[in-house]
């Protein structure tokens, strides 16, 4: 039913995650290509090849810009969905995605806070995000949801379209504020965001610095 779309995600050391959020893909999105790009020390690999996802080693690491490259470009399917390993996201808003850009948006973003701040996600992350989107709203001139979320729903034509920055941090930025510069058909919709499974890995610091980077570039440079 959904053979032409691929939910592509990274992974590093999410064995105990990995087998739930796969198996709530298959129930959501029965015939869709699940593809992991792994940078793992654990086990996760082998769970995800275990339960019928298609992996590619990418180890050791090269980082999260070079991981999600993989994890967007590598796919041949019509629909590139991208989801976080750690059960944060809703599998079952992946139907919708699909539905949207089916009906002709090119990139449908999804939107962890936009309705208030999620129970799970700390109270500086929730301030931090709202101030990345009201800054990116700004600079941009329309109101922009969520420019750090995991989960979005791309054309796979659009992807290779760009010709993006993998080589730094903050990439999501990048993913949905350059297809709206370039005037791609661009929707948000809100999710509801899950507790982590695991140890998050994110340099808050870095990432902060880079994101508002990023708006920058996306608006003015690239």
């Amino acid at each position: 039913m959904f053979q032409n779309v691929c939910v592509s995600m990274i992974a590093k050391n999410e064995e105990g995650a990995v087998a739930e959020v796969i198996n709530s893909i298959k129930n959501y999105l029965p015939g869709a290509e699940i593809l992991i790009v792994d940078s793992s020390e654990d086990r996760t690999a082998e769970i995800a090849e275990e339960h019928g996802a298609k992996v590619i080693k990418q180890y050791p690491p090269k980082g999260y810009g070079p991981a999600m490259g993989e994890a967007l470009l590598s796919p041949r399917k019509d629909i590139v969905i991208t989801m976080d390993c750690d059960n944060t996201y809703p599998a079952e808003d992946l139907p919708k995605l699909v539905e949207l850009i089916n009906d002709g948006y090119d990139l449908v973003g999804t939107s962890r806070i936009s309705t208030g701040k999620p129970v799970h996600m700390p109270l500086p992350n929730y301030f931090a995000n709202k101030l990345f989107n009201i800054f990116a709203s700004i600079v941009f001139f329309r109101r922009i949801k969520d420019v750090h979320t995991g989960m979005r729903a791309y054309r796979r034509e659009m992807l290779h379209s760009i010709d993006w920055n993998l080589d730094a941090s903050a990439l999501p930025v990048e993913l949905i504020l350059r297809p709206i510069r370039k005037k791609y058909k661009v929707k948000e919709i809100p999710i509801d965001y899950r507790p982590r499974v695991g140890e998050t890995t994110l340099d808050r610091w870095n990432s902060m610095v880079w994101t508002f980077k990023r708006i920058i570039q996306s608006r003015f440079y690239t």
